[in-house]
């Protein structure tokens, strides 16, 4: 028997796709990606 996602899951996998989805898009536009960092902004460069 399969277990029902609670909303908890499914909020989490919702914000995993999510993230998938705009760390692709910077790297296929070769933007930089804005990632918190020791309190500070910090951008990345995706190879």
């Amino acid at each position: 028997m399969k277990k029902r996602m609670t909303i908890l899951d499914k909020a989490e996998a919702a914000m995993k796709k999510a993230i998938k989805k705009v760390v692709a898009q910077h790297k296929k536009d070769g933007r930089p990606l804005a990632v918190w960092e020791d309190g500070k902004v910090k951008r990345i460069r995706l190879k």
